[in-house]
């Protein structure tokens, strides 16, 4: 658990550009669980489950896999308190 950014990286390795694998980890993921209406996208009326990184996950998806790089963490719009 919690090592799903190894995975996005080995994608990006095969080729796929990081807004790819991005968008296929997000979107394209709660579209198939068929919870689209409340999670994949920030938009308004959804959960706003996401990640604030250091670094730019579009020039290099590996800065995800540091989880030292996660600035904050939000569920459901509130911010998550970190348990170093």
């Amino acid at each position: 658990m919690g090592e799903n950014a190894l995975e996005l990286d080995l994608h990006v390795k095969a080729g796929r550009s990081p807004m790819e694998v991005i968008i296929s980890a997000t979107k394209i993921n709660a579209e198939a669980l068929g919870i689209d209406d409340r999670l994949g996208t920030l938009e308004v009326g959804k959960l706003a489950d996401m990640i604030v990184v250091n670094g730019d996950p579009l020039k290099d998806i590996r800065v995800l896999c540091d989880k030292t790089n996660i600035v904050k963490i939000y569920k459901g719009g509130e911010e998550v308190p970190r348990l170093n």
